[in-house]
């Protein structure tokens, strides 16, 4: 679950860097896009206003008889293919021409005389007495290139439209993509209403992929490092609480220890007092009766090498454990996963996943949360130990949370080798232990265990598991609210 957050978090955490860098760099592209576009619709426009001004000023001039003057100008205007002027009576040499010519008398300005888009020439004309004028003007002249913002064989389609027709100033690259800008505006000239559209598809290609693998990858570096840390956080607080329990468990051992101790060590230091007291009156009798103080003391002695016996028992020394912990309502499933958290990397060395049935609405139970996770920390320690002992293949670790009328119950169940049946009776007997050698316990772990669960009004029993291994049932009160 741990991995998939992280898994989570790197996608979340891409995607959204990811979709920011996309979307910047569509913005540049469509802020370049539109500052290209503006340029190009201002240098059109100042060549159709620069059109108006020259056919203003051949009205304005009226070169009379001169009729060679006007034709000079193509020299001067690369767009300007021919002009043609109409003196007082004549007609135009297209009929339609005098009804625009009607027009810009009444608008006093040129106005559109004739469009030939598919063929990239348009006829502006310009009315005035006694002589009007006429200019054929080329569009692909008009446009000028030098200065022009695009380049011709850019990606950027350019097309100048009027009504259904159009001239296609350059082509662009025909592309696919889901990000497509355009731009459409009318040159700044009534004369001449053109609208210059332009158009640019950008595909996948287009994207920073470059800044968006940098990205992804410091992500994942970032990410990394910081599961690294908080791996480590866990192993030392995994570590601390282990420390912990194992504190507990040696001061609750302790105890148990020195109960067992005390109770061995009552009769035989009772005995040797008795004898040594006796034998100290038989002496000062007169006449002192040595042989039955003798019997005494030798009697005394035997009681003295019984307390010894027992006292080599002791294998190490803690501090004195308090042991009347407040009961207390507990989540039985919570200590549970406390425990598996603890135990995760003994789990994984031995190969070994725990399942866990019932433990979604754990029961409350009444006990002490140390004391508690100590009784279900050693059952599941036991386990493992047991589990080593079988092939990797065959382990199988089955825990489950129960309810029983007022009771949780909660079991433990393992494929190890089982409980002889000779053995079954005496697994909770202090100082009884299966292990031997480096594996070797002081054999107290459930005898402590069993104490702590009647400690907290429970129970512990042992038994065999089918179809092989053996179970332990941790049975405890419900909490009053529970119940």
């Amino acid at each position: 679950m741990r991995g998939a957050a992280w898994v989570m978090a790197w996608l979340l955490l891409a995607a959204s860097g990811a979709t920011w860098i996309a979307r910047s760099e569509l913005a540049a592209q469509r802020e370049a896009f539109d500052t290209d576009a503006r340029i190009a619709h201002r240098l059109l426009s100042q060549r159709a206003v620069e059109q108006d001004a020259i056919l203003a000023t051949l009205a304005l001039l009226q070169p009379g008889d001169d009729a060679h003057s006007a034709q000079r100008l193509p020299a001067l205007y690369p767009q300007l293919i021919r002009v043609e002027r109409r003196e007082r009576g004549a007609a135009w040499p297209h009929a339609d021409w005098g009804a625009a010519e009607a027009e810009s008398a009444r608008l006093q300005r040129a106005v559109l005389a004739q469009a030939r888009l598919d063929r990239g020439r348009y006829i502006l004309l310009r009315a005035a007495e006694p002589t009007g004028y006429a200019l054929e003007i080329d569009i692909e002249r008009m446009v000028p290139w030098g200065d022009w913002p695009l380049a011709r064989e850019g990606a950027v389609r350019a097309a100048l439209v009027q009504a259904d027709q159009q001239w296609i100033l350059q082509r662009g690259h025909a592309a696919a993509g889901p990000w497509t800008f355009e731009f459409s505006k009318q040159l700044a000239t009534e004369s001449q209403p053109f609208d210059l559209r332009l158009s640019r598809t950008l595909g996948w290609s287009a994207l920073p992929w470059g800044r968006i693998a940098i990205w992804l990858s410091a992500v994942a570096l970032v990410l990394t490092l910081a599961a690294i840390v908080q791996r480590q956080r866990n192993a030392r607080r995994r570590a601390e609480e282990l420390l912990r329990l194992g504190q507990v468990a040696r001061l609750n051992s302790l105890g148990e220890l020195a109960a067992g101790l005390a109770h061995e060590l009552n009769q035989p230091l009772t005995a040797l007092l008795a004898g040594a007291q006796a034998a100290a009156r038989l002496i000062a009798d007169d006449p002192p009766d040595l042989a039955t103080a003798r019997e005494a003391m030798d009697h005394a002695a035997a009681q003295a090498r019984r307390a010894a016996d027992v006292v080599q028992r002791l294998r190490r020394t803690v501090e004195q454990p308090e042991h009347h912990a407040a009961l207390r309502p507990v989540r039985l499933d919570h200590a549970v996963r406390n425990a598996l958290y603890l135990l995760e990397p003994e789990c994984r060395r031995h190969g070994v996943v725990p399942s866990v049935d019932g433990a979604d609405d754990g029961p409350t139970v009444m006990a002490d949360p140390i004391g508690l996770e100590q009784v279900v920390h050693n059952l599941l320690a036991n386990a493992l130990q047991a589990l080593a002992q079988v092939p990797a293949a065959e382990r199988r670790l089955a825990l489950a949370i129960t309810r029983q009328n007022r009771e949780a119950v909660f079991s433990v169940r393992d494929s190890g080798p089982g409980i002889a049946a000779e053995n079954l009776a005496r697994v909770f007997e202090p100082f009884f232990t299966t292990r031997a050698g480096a594996q070797g316990g002081l054999g107290l772990g459930l005898s402590l265990s069993q104490t702590l669960a009647e400690g907290f009004g429970g129970s512990l029993s042992a038994g065999h598991a089918v179809p092989r291994g053996a179970e332990f049932r941790l049975t405890l009160p419900l909490a009053p609210a529970a119940a």
